[in-house]
């Protein structure tokens, strides 16, 4: 098991001090990224508002397309799976004539 490395994660305009595996990085990174461009991009849209309000608006905006990827990922799956029977459907047929 690898050493857990500390770094400061930047989130809206505050920091946090975390721990993470090495290998997690840069997706952390590019994670905290993203969410600190959805802050700026909802501060633009909705002036007014505090950061917690922003912040919340990103989790609930996150969570939508993680959801919404693991819905396109069911429908792969079961598009797939249609395909493949009806592609033994077609060989039964083939083979029976």
């Amino acid at each position: 098991m690898s050493e857990l490395i500390p770094i400061s994660a930047l989130i809206g305009d505050r920091t946090y001090r975390i721990k993470i595996d090495p290998k997690d990085e840069e997706l952390v990174r590019k994670t905290l990224k993203t969410v600190n461009d959805k802050i700026i991009e909802f501060k633009t849209q909705f002036a007014g508002k505090d950061m917690q309000d922003y912040i919340a608006m990103v989790m609930i905006w996150f969570a939508t397309e993680i959801q919404s990827g693991q819905s396109d990922q069911l429908l792969k799956e079961e598009i797939s799976g249609q395909l493949g029977q009806l592609e033994k459907m077609i060989d039964a047929r083939l083979a029976g004539n």
